[in-house]
Formats: C-alpha cells, structure tokens, sequence
C-alpha cells in the first residue's frame, strides 16, 4: 500500500452513494480544538506564506470530524473501514461500529468504558510509531486509523458474504462488494445511508495544522490530551472528481508548478466544498458559524455534490449540463498532509475524449491550475497500481481516487476483463 493514501470508508456495499443517500450533522463540538499556543503559531505560519505569497487568501472550508454508516443488509459483514476518523469513542459517546441485534444489525451509539481505553492504547501505540517514521510532508497516519477498525471488525463481523480482510487499504482487491437490496424498503426514495458529521475550519489553520512541520507532534498532544489524535487538525474536507467520457476515458490534468500542493502532477479534478456557497451573498468567512448552518443540512449536502462537478467546470471547462449524478465512492486520506480527507466521486460525462479535450484547451474558469490534460481508458484505471510507471506521476488524491474507484466500480466494469489488458497500456505517460 502506497504510504502517501489509504482509504477511509469505500462505499461498495451500495455500489457508491447519491445525494439522497447521505446527511450531514453539523455541530460546534465538531470544530478543531484551540489552544492560545496553537493559534500563535498558526497566525505566525499564515503571516509568513502571506508574505512570501501575498495571492493567498483564507476561507471557510467543511471539517470533516467523523461519519457513521446505517446497517448493511444482515447477510452482509460490516463495510471495512475505521468508524470514524477520531477513533469515535469520543467524549460524547458516539460510536460508529456497528453490532448485531434480535432484529438485525444496527448502529450503536455508545460503548464500554473498558471498550474505549482498549481503543487508546491501540491508538498510543501505533501514534508513537508513526511519528518515529516522519519524514517532512510524509505522514503515514493510516495505521492507528486502521487499527480501530481492525479491532472492531474483528467483534463484529458476520458470516455469510465469505471471509474479508478488515484492513482498509492494504489491497484494492480485498474489499469485495456485497450485494445489497434496496435499503430505503418503503419505495419512497433512498434512505439517508452514510452521514458525515461537520464542523467548520478555514485555509488558514490548514496550513498551521496538517501542512504544518508540528503535524506529528500535534497529534500526539491532541491524542494524550483529547483521546483523539486529530483534535487540533484543521482536517478540510475536499471533494475529487473520477470523470468518465462518453468513450469510457477517464480524466487526468497535470497540476500546475505554480500551485501550493503536488506542482507537475498528475490529479483528477477537485477542490473544496464551499461553506460560504451555502448563502447567497455571503462572501466573509467571519460571518459563517456552524449554528448558520445547523438547519440547511440539505443544501449542505448538495453544496457537497455540486462542488465536485462546480470544479470539473471550472478546471476541465466541460459545462455542467455535460455531467452525470455524482456517486460518492468513499473517503480517501492524504497523509502528506496528515490524513487531510477527501470526498472521492465518479462522474460520467455525455462528451467524448477529443471533445473533453478541445474544451480543456480554450481554457476554464482555473485554467492557470493545469498545463495538460490526458486520458486513460476504465480499464487501465481498474489495473493502474504502485508496479506502473504512471503511479509514481499521480498526487495523493488521484491516488486515493483511483483505489476507490478500483473498490466501487461504479461503472460496473467486469474485472474479468482486466487480464486481458495488456500491461503495457499502462505506461502511458501524458505528452
């Protein structure tokens, strides 16, 4: 498994997600933790890159502090990935593994104290050795993420759907789908399935906190103060776009070396949910507060599916009347930048390639972002892994979006196909 990404939760039990399908639950307790050392040293990194990059401004962004999934049908195991992103036996007692009862499994909220120090000490244990392996900008935080979804897939899994390695990212090909029948069961429209709860963050702390050189030592102080190793971590939520053209290419746009993150790159197209997109006219990140938001979760939730293509309009220049429903594959982690979260989706597009592609060059809205544009076909994405020479071009969250895509398979490819591909269509590399 690459270091750079691993998977947070993947989606194939449903064979991705809808907008209907998911909810939010936004709340201040969800906000990153402060403290006045902290928040000095975070002015004192934002004064120094204003500085030297007087362009930059901040802005509200979406804190992603943990989700919870609804039951998966009873035949079914649960889906393996970590609960949550802060181990989620948390000072409120919200627990997101999932257990079986007389009626069937079900959410619980909640656990033993005895079952949430068993939690920390895995989460102690593993912290130590990851930021003994730290290397500036190269943060593996997927391991104590991991180990309490390990320990509670390990309590809770079911037979009937074969045996299932409960280690989230270990190997695309390890995760296999379940089917799964309608959850919603009444025919009256999809059942909210996956809810994430948000705080709000900005830019500015993102800088200070996860792109930070004190990343490693955050978190440690976060997990022995907090019980949460991600407490005083912005942790931004951003959204990437897996687009598949009409001939079954997928997008890929080589980033600019003027950006901040991953310059050269390959990536798909993405961003950031936009918080101050919720409110018309709204444009001063001061004025926005989570009680704001508390009751316009819906427009959260489609500020956080029309971003995704808002971004493919503007980087790509494919109009938006181009773009298919979005599907949410999962969450994928960027640990360069201490696990930063993204929202990871497949999006079809009505155009062929060549069309995408003379779009591309008359320029978008963030044209300046990318200087090239190329394409690989669903069948190359589905065998793309760390043995192809491409791997090594693509950033962390074209990484994390290609292992979802790999895991969900939206498109329904076969993958008895995939041996038929010749190993060489892999060495593509953009002109």
């Amino acid at each position: 498994m690459d270091r750079e990404v691993s998977v947070l939760l993947h989606c194939t039990a449903w064979g991705g997600l809808l907008e209907p399908q998911v909810q939010v639950e936004l709340s201040a307790r969800f906000n990153r933790q402060t403290e006045p050392a902290l928040e000095r040293h975070i002015e004192e990194v934002w004064t120094e890159r204003v500085t030297r990059e007087p362009w930059l401004f901040n802005g509200a962004k979406f804190r992603l502090h943990s989700f919870s999934l609804a039951s998966p049908q009873p035949s079914c195991p649960p889906t393996p990935q970590p609960p949550c992103m802060n181990g989620e036996g948390d000072r409120d007692g919200r627990q997101c593994s999932i257990q079986k009862e007389e009626e069937g499994l079900h959410e619980t909220k909640g656990n033993t104290d005895s079952r949430r120090a068993e939690v920390l000490r895995h989460q102690r244990d593993q912290i130590d050795e990851v930021i003994g392996e730290r290397q500036h900008n190269d943060i593996d935080l997927n391991s104590y993420k991991q180990r309490e979804g390990n320990l509670r897939d390990s309590q809770t899994s079911t037979p009937g759907c074969g045996n299932q390695d409960p280690a989230v990212g270990s190997s695309a090909a390890e995760a296999q789908p379940c089917l799964q029948r309608d959850v919603g069961g009444k025919g009256e429209g999809p059942t909210p399935i996956l809810t994430l709860r948000l705080g709000l963050t900005c830019y500015r702390d993102f800088l200070g906190t996860n792109w930070s050189q004190r990343a490693g030592e955050l978190c440690q102080r976060a997990e022995a103060e907090f019980g949460d190793p991600l407490a005083l971590l912005a942790q931004p939520l951003g959204v990437g776009g897996v687009l598949c053209t009409a001939d079954r290419q997928v997008v890929l746009i080589r980033r600019s070396q003027q950006v901040a993150e991953a310059g050269g790159l390959l990536d798909i197209p993405g961003g950031h949910p936009e918080p101050k997109a919720v409110f018309e006219g709204l444009d001063e990140m001061d004025k926005i507060r989570v009680e704001m938001l508390q009751r316009m979760e819906e427009a959260v939730v489609r500020e956080l599916f029309s971003s995704v293509c808002t971004e493919i309009r503007d980087e790509v220049n494919v109009p938006l009347c181009c773009l298919g429903e979005p599907v949410l594959m999962g969450i994928a982690l960027n640990n360069t930048s201490a696990g930063r979260p993204s929202a990871e989706f497949y999006i079809s597009c009505s155009l062929t390639s060549t069309e995408v592609r003379e779009l591309y060059w008359q320029g978008g809205v963030e044209a300046q972002e990318s200087t090239d544009i190329m394409f690989l076909s669903q069948t190359e994405v589905l065998r793309l892994d760390q043995s192809a020479p491409l791997w090594s071009e693509l950033c962390p969250s074209a990484k994390g979006a290609v292992l979802l895509y790999q895991l969900v398979l939206p498109d329904r490819e076969d993958k008895s196909n995939l041996s038929q591909t010749p190993a060489t269509a892999l060495d593509k590399i953009s002109r």
